[in-house]
Order: structure tokens, then sequence, then C-alpha cells
């Protein structure tokens, strides 16, 4: 009975704990979701939320039927996906790579070195990323040097998804390498030395018990990211485009920035919004119902 007494005694402290954070919650992600009103209004400001006229799904049907929106959702998509996929591929191979450097003071420094860009934010990298991509930058002088021409890079729509994609890749490949060789210290050693003692070669190694001991890792890597299949990378885009590469560069959010806080097409910016976190939502379920059916992996 003292125990019974004591472990409630215990919960009760930790809901109490726990109510602030709820009611922060509640404030600041709960309660602003009533504006997806919005959505289905064509909203005035000057009639407020709730005297607006609403208008249905007229607002969708517009979105779907616009040119524009049609192709910043296939940029977001080709953007997004292009991350996902390279964030888990690139981060792997130089964790598998690093993870076999005997020489631990060069490791660690190589870690580190990669690990940095992560903390930076794109205000920052976004102004030193424009001026090596610059007329006069260092690209261009190393062109330069082969008979190349110079030019703006991020000022060519040809180039910019892939400067994009790859400087993402750049800043974070570091963070994610992180994580896989935390993930490869978990693999039992005693699985390698059986498999030297069976003439098994280091690539052998790596394929099937390196691959497979982390596999766990991987597929979380992969939910999480599909979960954020709609998340181009606002605040990337928006510090490194401009108006000449909207062909190519132009994302979801960035769109609807312009159209909602610029040309104050609120009902409109809402309509994107909510699609994109339909969709969003709708990806987070796949995946993690893949990932139990192909993985056996469970989060919870």
């Amino acid at each position: 009975m003292n125990k019974r007494m004591s472990s409630l005694k215990l919960q009760t402290h930790y809901s109490i704990m726990v109510i602030p954070g709820v009611l922060w919650m509640i404030l600041f992600n709960i309660v602003p979701m009533t504006g997806v009103v919005m959505a289905f209004k064509n909203y005035n400001p000057g009639l407020g939320l709730w005297k607006s006229p609403g208008v249905g799904l007229e607002n969708f049907k517009y979105l779907f039927s616009m040119s524009d929106a049609q192709r910043v959702i296939i940029n977001t998509l080709i953007i997004a996906c292009s991350k996902v996929v390279l964030n888990i591929v690139i981060p792997l191979a130089f964790a598998l790579l690093l993870n076999e450097v005997t020489n631990m003071r060069y490791k660690k420094f190589v870690q580190t070195a990669v690990y940095l860009p992560h903390f930076l934010s794109w205000v920052i990298l976004a102004s030193v990323i424009l001026n090596i991509f610059s007329l006069d930058g260092i690209v261009n002088q190393i062109t330069g040097i082969f008979g190349g021409k110079p030019v703006i890079w991020f000022s060519m729509a040809s180039y910019f998804r892939q400067l994009v994609i790859g400087t993402d890749v750049w800043k974070e490949f570091g963070f994610n390498a992180v994580i896989f060789l935390a993930a490869l210290t978990g693999i039992n050693p005693n699985l390698y030395e059986a498999a030297t003692i069976d003439g098994c070669s280091k690539w052998k190694s790596i394929w099937y018990i390196t691959i497979p001991g982390i596999t766990g890792t991987i597929v979380l890597l992969g939910v999480l990211g599909l979960g954020n299949v709609l998340n181009a990378g606002f605040d990337q885009i928006y510090n490194l485009y401009n108006p000449m590469v909207y062909s190519t560069g132009d994302i979801l959010d960035t769109w609807v920035y312009r159209i909602g806080l610029v040309n104050l097409q609120f009902s409109l910016a809402t309509t994107a919004g909510l699609f994109k976190s339909a969709i969003s939502f709708i990806m987070i379920v796949v995946s993690y119902w893949a990932a139990y059916k192909l993985a056996d992996y469970k989060i919870f």
C-alpha cells in the first residue's frame, strides 16, 4: 500500500511538472490553429475572422488552378526529396569512412570540423555562400583558371536547385554523420572479428554487418525526413533566392510568405499552408506504417 501511495505521489509530481509545457503547447500551437478557418472564407481584415463570408472549397479550387502554385509544389517536392535522400546517403557514407580511421585525434578533428556548420544560421551562411559564388568570388576565380567565364551562380535558374541542395547537405551532413557514428558504436565488435576469421573482406563486413546493424537508425532518419517532404527549407531559400530564380527555386513556404504577407492574400496563403500541413501529416502516417512493415521498426 505504501509503495502504491509513493508511486501515485511521484506520478502526481511529474504530472504537475508537465502542466506548464502543456499550457504552452495549447496557447502557442493549438489555439492558433483556429486560423485555418481562413482557408474556407474570403477573409476581410475589416470584418474579422468569423464575420468574413464563407466560400467553401473555392480557395482550394483556385489554388490548384494557378500555374504558380503548381510550379512551387513541383519545386518543393524536387528540392525536399533530394535533401531527404542525400542527407541520409552522404552522411552514412561519410560515417562509414570515418569509422575506419584509427587515428583518434585526427578522427575527432574531422568530426568536429564537419559538425560546426550545423550550428550556424542560414542568415550567416547565406552571406558567405553568396560571396563565394559571386561574380568575383573564389568559384569564378577557380573556373577562370581553366578558361571559364565568370557568372553569378545564384542568379541562374538552371543552377539554383543544385546549389541549394548541395549547400544544405554540406551544412547538415556532419550532424547526421554523428548520429550514424553513435549508432555504429552499438555494433558488437566480435561480429567483425568473426567475419575476419572467416575471410570476409572489408566491404562485405560493411554490407552484411555494419549496414544491418544501423538499419534502425537509417529507418528513423528516413521516417523523420518523409514527414518534412514539403519542407524544402524556408530560411535557406529565402536568404539565397531572388526573382531571377523563381521558376526553379520558389518553394511553397516562400510563395506563401509573398502572397500572404507581401500581397496580403491571407485566405489563399492559409489555404496553401493547410494543404501543406495535410500532406505532411499523411506522409508521417504512411512513413511510420512503412517503417513498421518493411523494417519492423517502431518509434513508439
